[in-house]
């Protein structure tokens, strides 16, 4: 899998993602290239430098800012392994699952701002879901290297699993409580919908409770990841009164 664009390859180097090959433009001259030219020196990094046309061939959409990487493909985690780093950190869990996110740009800016919001973990279904791809990483501006993405077979059983070990488990849709009357301190999961449809009904109904945010105008419904932001936030805020 190719990532390319400085934050995505700076933050993949930094995060010790494996690395096969990194094309560099022969024309990158400023400090900033070079920071990150000499953190790939110094992981091992096998670094080929090129003319600026042929990272454009190579580019898959035009934006690579001179450094395009091989790497192995994404690695997920489980459910388990989230939990597990939660525990490790000595904090209560703090999760979201993404019940049909397709789009890879909501998917790469959801984990662009779970990563810079404190969540241990994102879970995504197998089945009609977009995967962590070149996509999703570049919009993800390198937080893709550091947050944990567990894929699961189904997404009711995992709200089931949650509640079990005590995971508050809540629902974002439009027919819900005010998200800033709602409880988000403590071991938590926040379900935001697919673009299309939202949360399920099923899995909806399976959540512990149901948060949303206020409307004001004519349209009524949020991007996936800027609700997504929104309710993270407020629970953030929550967690470090």
């Amino acid at each position: 899998m190719k990532i390319e664009g400085r934050n995505s390859v700076s933050e993949a180097i930094n995060a010790g993602t494996t690395i096969d090959r990194l094309v560099v433009s022969k024309e990158l001259k400023d400090a900033g290239a070079n920071r990150i030219i000499a953190a790939a020196k110094s992981r091992g990094i096998k670094i080929q430098f090129m003319e600026p046309a042929a990272l454009d061939r190579e580019s898959a959409g035009g934006r690579h800012q001179g450094f395009i990487a091989d790497i192995t493909d994404f690695k997920y985690c489980s459910v388990d392994d989230i939990l597990e780093y939660a525990r490790g950190k000595g904090e209560p869990p703090f999760l979201v699952i993404l019940d049909g996110v397709e789009d890879p740009h909501n998917l790469g800016s959801v984990l662009r701002v779970t990563e810079c919001g404190g969540v241990h973990g994102v879970i995504i279904p197998e089945r009609r879901s977009v995967n962590v791809n070149e996509t999703v990483i570049r919009v993800s501006a390198g937080a893709a290297a550091y947050m944990r993405v567990a894929r699961v077979t189904n997404i009711n059983d995992t709200v089931r699993y949650l509640k079990e070990r005590n995971v508050f488990v809540f629902a974002a849709d439009a027919a819900g409580e005010s998200v800033y009357k709602a409880n988000l301190k403590g071991a938590l999961a926040i379900v935001i919908g697919g673009e299309a449809s939202g949360v399920k009904k099923l899995t909806r109904e399976l959540c512990d409770g149901v948060v949303s945010l206020p409307m004001f105008g004519q349209v009524n419904s949020l991007n996936a990841s800027v609700a997504c932001g929104a309710v993270i936030y407020e629970a953030v805020r929550q967690r470090t009164e």
